[in-house]
């Protein structure tokens, strides 16, 4: 059983055991290691069709109102180490819309977002050894990075120093331009940087693991989150609803706090032992000072201190929701009660996979509707006005 089912949590760098040797140990709950055999190498060392360069059908938004229409973009021929993955299930989250918004900065139109994508392994390279045709394969945030330099060498390729390459809206440092997403038909990926999913999941509900999924989980192993501990998730949207699943999961007493009164509800099916309103002044003054740790999944900028003065002495919130400059945080409070604010993103890959085979083994997956890419911007709308319930996942099979 791998690591990542157990309560303590460990850190893999090339120190301790590798990424590449950890995922292609079998420690996954994926199955034994699938090596190509020499006639499969072989054969895609000559080539075939699913090798080859291509013209994929996609999805993309031309301008900042998020005006999607169908467009072909190019697909490089796959490497000796790359995978072809024909994506099924691709979701929304809240960073495409951010994007093509231009909130981080003007993006590059047409532009194809999608970085929680799971599909099928049509196609391997010579020398790829973690897959074969016909497994199921996740690709997340990023594609590549440089390998080498300190944070790559310790299991954060999201935090190269030489430049992460982002699935979609990055530099393609590899054919050139920018990367494009998941909201397409097919991706042509490293190996190293496509993920393992165990047989039998719901294959739709853990498309959002790959960014979702991760980016709440990662808080949870970094600072140790133990069973019993208390555990605040403040907002409950695609983000929050997956941190309340794996938090629970993981033992801990968890607490939502939204500003959505239908969502009390859910949070506690989801595994909440309580949840509140923002405005019910008189539950946020009974929670003072209780949590060992909590966790800001809402996209906006919001006044935090208000959720500082929840935390016990020396305890941390961390931001993985807002980009944005953070406001309200009260530097005497802070330093009164000596809290911490911090800021977490996605996670490595070693750690993707985990929070991957993590959720196999609780049965965690994310709660989605399904919908079509023709519904593509009116989701993207639903999601701004708070309206998901709360992933949508395009079924890039009906594409």
């Amino acid at each position: 059983m791998c690591q990542s089912c157990n309560d303590t949590f460990q850190t893999l760098t090339r120190d301790g055991e590798s990424r590449r040797n950890f995922l292609r140990s079998g420690a996954a709950l994926a199955a034994a290691p699938l090596a190509a055999s020499v006639a499969t190498q072989a054969a895609a060392q000559e080539g075939g069709a699913s090798l080859e360069a291509s013209e994929v059908q996609a999805w993309a938004a031309f301008d900042t109102d998020g005006s999607f229409a169908p467009h072909t973009i190019p697909r490089r021929a796959a490497g000796p180490k790359d995978v072809v993955v024909e994506i099924m299930y691709s979701s929304i989250c809240h960073s495409d819309i951010h994007t093509y918004k231009g909130d981080w900065g003007m993006p590059q139109f047409p532009l194809v977002p999608g970085h929680e994508m799971v599909g099928r392994v049509v196609g391997i390279g010579a020398e790829v050894t973690k897959f074969r045709e016909g497994d199921v394969a996740g690709v997340g945030t990023m594609v590549d990075s440089c390998g080498t330099c300190a944070n790559c060498l310790a299991d954060r390729e999201q935090n190269c120093l030489n430049g992460t390459t982002f699935t979609y809206n990055s530099e393609d440092k590899i054919s050139g331009g920018v990367t494009y997403g998941g909201y397409s038909k097919k991706i042509v990926v490293k190996e190293d940087f496509a993920l393992r999913i165990p047989p039998g999941v719901d294959l739709a509900g853990f498309a959002p693991l790959l960014c979702a999924g991760i980016t709440t989980f990662s808080p949870i192993n970094h600072w140790d989150l133990q069973p019993g501990q208390r555990y605040g998730v403040i907002g409950m949207g695609g983000l929050g609803h997956l941190a309340v699943k794996l938090a629970a999961a993981k033992g801990a007493e968890v607490v939502v706090f939204t500003t959505s009164e239908d969502k009390i509800a859910d949070a506690k099916a989801f595994g909440a032992a309580e949840a509140y309103l923002w405005s019910d002044e008189a539950a946020m003054r009974s929670q003072m000072g209780s949590f060992d740790l909590m966790l800001s999944t809402v996209p906006v900028a919001y006044p935090m201190q208000q959720f500082l003065n929840l935390l016990k002495l020396d305890k941390t919130l961390v931001n993985v929701g807002a980009l944005f400059p953070i406001e309200g945080a009260h530097g005497m409070m802070m330093g009164f009660g000596r809290q911490s604010l911090a800021g977490s993103m996605t996670g490595g890959i070693a750690e993707t996979q985990r929070v991957i085979d993590f959720a196999a083994h609780h049965g965690v997956a994310a709660t989605y509707e399904m919908i079509t890419p023709e519904q593509i911007g009116e989701a993207c709308e639903k999601v701004v006005n708070k309206q998901a319930r709360y992933r949508y996942v395009i079924d890039m099979t009906q594409a």
